[in-house]
This record gives C-alpha cells, sequence and structure tokens, in this order.
C-alpha cells in the first residue's frame, strides 16, 4: 500500500509533526527581532527614501506576538484534546511544558539579574520585577507598582497562564463546549479592552484578560479540525471564512483608527482581525504544506529560525543591550546610529549574528538534555 507521500495525494492536516508551521514560527520571531532592530530601537528620524520605508516597513512587527498566540492556542489544545483520555493527561503535560520552557526561561532571569548589577547593560532589573516574573507575573507587574523592566517576558506570563488554566478546561468539557468556552473568551477579551479604554486604563498592556483571544482563537481553530469541519474541503472554506472576515473587519475599521488602535472601535478590535487573520493564515498553510506545493511552506531558514524562535525571543532584546554597551565604550562613534542607516544595519546585523549563535548553542546544548528527559518523565 503507498502512502500519500508516496502518490502524491494530499496528507492529513493534522499530524504528530507539522513542520509547515514551524516555518510560521520563524516568521513571527523574525517579525519581533527586525521590529526591535529598527524601528522599536531607532525610529525613523533623520531617514528618507528606501531607509525610511525599510524602517518603517518593521513597525508592524509587534505582530508577531499575536501570531505566536494564535499558533500556540491551535498547538496546544490540540495536544490536550488528543491526549484528555489519558491517565496522565495533567502529569505529562505539565512535565512536558516544564521541560521545554522553565529551564531557559530562569536561566534568562539569572542573566538578568547578574548582568543589570555589574554595569554591563544600562537596562534595570530590580528584585521585585525578577520575583514577579518568577512567578510568570511580569505581565502584571504594574498592578503591584513594578514597571516592566525585560518587555519580553509579558508574552510569556500570558502562555504560562494558558498552560496553567486551560488544561483543566479540555479536560472537563466535550470538544464542543470547549470552543464555546473559547468564543465566550474571544467575546469577553474585546469588551474588557474597550471599558479599559473607556476609562482611560492602559488598554494595550499585556494584561492576561485584554490578551487571550489569541490564544483562544487558536483554539477555537484546534476544535474546528477535529470536528465535522476538519475535511480537507471544508478547511478551505473555514481559510478562506476567517481571511475574509479579517480583511472586512480591518476595511470597516480603517475610518476609526483599526490600524494603530488609537480610538474606541480600533483598540477593541484591532487584535480581533489580526487574530481572524493569523487562523486563516495557519489553515492556509497547513493545507499547502500537506499538498504537492508543500515546498512553498517548508523554508528550510524559516524553519530553522521557528527550531530556535523560543531562545532567541527571550534573548535578543539582552542581546542589543549588551552591544549598546560594549558601543558606546569601545567604538563611541557608532553609538547614536540614528539617521544613519547602514551603521543601524551593521549594528542589527552584528546582533543578529550573536543571538542566532547563542539561540542555537542554547537549543542544542542546553534545552535539549531536558527535552530528552521528556521521554523518560
Amino acid at each position: 500500500m503507498t502512502s500519500p507521500k508516496e502518490s502524491g495525494a494530499p496528507e492529513s492536516l493534522l499530524r504528530p509533526l507539522m513542520p509547515e508551521l514551524n516555518s510560521i514560527r520563524g516568521i513571527a520571531v523574525l517579525l519581533v527581532i527586525f521590529f526591535h532592530g529598527f524601528s522599536f530601537r531607532y525610529g525613523i528620524a533623520g531617514l528618507s527614501g528606501f531607509p525610511k520605508l525599510f524602517v518603517k516597513a518593521t513597525f508592524p512587527g509587534w505582530m508577531g506576538v499575536d501570531l505566536f498566540f494564535v499558533l500556540s492556542g491551535f498547538l496546544i489544545t490540540g495536544i490536550l484534546l488528543d491526549s484528555k483520555n489519558k491517565a496522565d493527561y495533567y502529569r505529562s503535560f505539565y512535565i512536558r511544558r516544564a521541560l521545554r520552557i522553565l529551564p531557559l526561561y530562569y536561566a534568562v532571569l539569572l542573566l538578568l539579574a547578574i548582568l543589570t548589577r555589574t554595569g554591563w547593560v544600562d537596562r534595570r532589573a530590580s528584585w521585585a520585577f525578577l520575583g514577579l516574573s518568577f512567578f510568570y507575573l511580569s505581565n502584571v507587574t504594574e498592578l503591584f507598582s513594578v514597571p516592566m523592566q525585560y518587555g519580553v517576558l509579558w508574552s510569556l506570563a500570558v502562555e504560562e497562564h494558558f498552560y496553567l488554566l486551560w488544561p483543566a478546561v479540555v479536560r472537563s468539557l466535550s470538544r464542543r463546549r470547549v470552543a464555546i468556552v473559547a468564543v465566550i473568551i474571544c467575546v469577553v477579551c474585546p469588551c474588557l479592552r474597550a471599558f479599559y479604554f473607556i476609562r482611560g486604563y492602559n488598554s494595550g498592556s499585556g494584561y492576561t484578560w485584554l490578551v487571550a483571544d489569541g490564544l483562544a482563537t487558536g483554539a477555537i481553530l484546534s476544535t474546528i479540525a477535529r470536528g465535522p469541519w476538519g475535511a480537507r474541503a471544508r478547511m478551505w472554506l473555514v481559510a478562506a471564512t476567517l481571511l475574509g472576515a479579517s480583511l472586512l473587519i480591518f476595511a470597516v475599521g480603517a475610518p476609526f483608527g483599526i490600524f494603530l488602535a488609537s480610538r474606541l472601535l480600533g483598540m477593541t478590535f484591532r487584535a480581533t482581525a489580526l487574530n481572524l487573520l493569523f487562523a486563516g493564515s495557519i489553515v492556509l498553510t497547513l493545507l499547502i504544506g500537506t499538498s504537492r506545493w508543500k515546498a512553498i511552506v517548508n523554508r528550510p531558514v524559516l524553519q530553522f529560525f521557528g527550531d530556535i524562535s523560543y531562545g532567541v525571543y527571550l534573548i535578543h532584546m539582552l542581546v542589543f543591550d549588551l552591544q549598546d554597551h560594549f558601543v558606546a565604550r569601545y567604538f563611541p562613534s557608532l553609538a547614536s546610529p540614528r539617521g544613519h542607516f547602514g551603521e543601524m544595519t551593521l549594528l542589527f546585523t552584528i546582533a543578529i549574528v550573536i543571538t542566532v549563535a547563542v539561540a542555537s548553542l542554547s537549543r542544542w546544548y542546553f534545552e535539549e538534555p531536558f527535552l530528552r528527559m521528556k521521554r523518560r518523565l
């Protein structure tokens, strides 16, 4: 009997390994590092022509975090749904998540504690911030009158809250009811964003209750893919519906500041439109990745960045900080590159080469031994 791969027939959308989704991880982390490396770090002041257009093009890179959320909601909910009847459901899930996430996370907290006290970075990381981050509360430090002091940690806190609570939801409810709970989250979060905006609160903060609809959107998609609508022909319709709904919301919301989230409706529904866009993109990627056109979405460079995305995301801002310190000390002529695209690009390239090297070493020589423990535990 020939396999789908041998016969040229489409493969199943849901498989133990879905390499095309690693390409999405790669895209997400590249969006974030280009955003932080150019528009967030330097801005467009003093630039013109192509350099200005290039740096402006990196502004939407913050959306990479939203893409991570939708993808994580899809994958984690799928893992939980597929294993919900197993006796070691909770033990298996939490051990696997802990071995994947905690070693590098706490190593970075330790680095922050050391480097911010050696004078090698200008960033401050107070014991209060580190203590809250130790318990994955870095996205709510403002509630404790502690400023956010290492920005990339907020999204990991949101994910960890999801990992903590969502397994109990999936275990206790049917697939259909899991989808209903996720839909409720997708309704409540925009309502809370609107409430925060109206009251003058920080509606753009990373509080879990304001951004959990990204994870919930991925969860809904995961339940759809495992139900009657999971057939290939229907999933094309699902992809078209999600992408069309996203574009419609952006088109209708354009006069209301949706792109900058500068007005009430924009702040309320921008994340919703992005979540639909990314959910549709995930479905489309799965459909292409299981067809004869799979090479389009199985790109080695993107998958390489997908493999090391966790490490790249966690450490890239720290590398930027270290670079700023040593450049100011040893190459002062490069210490203020704003408005000089060549110098900005040079510093970005050096920082990313270092980031990729460190993340790769971490992935294969620090994180991998913990990942191998999954099979034993």
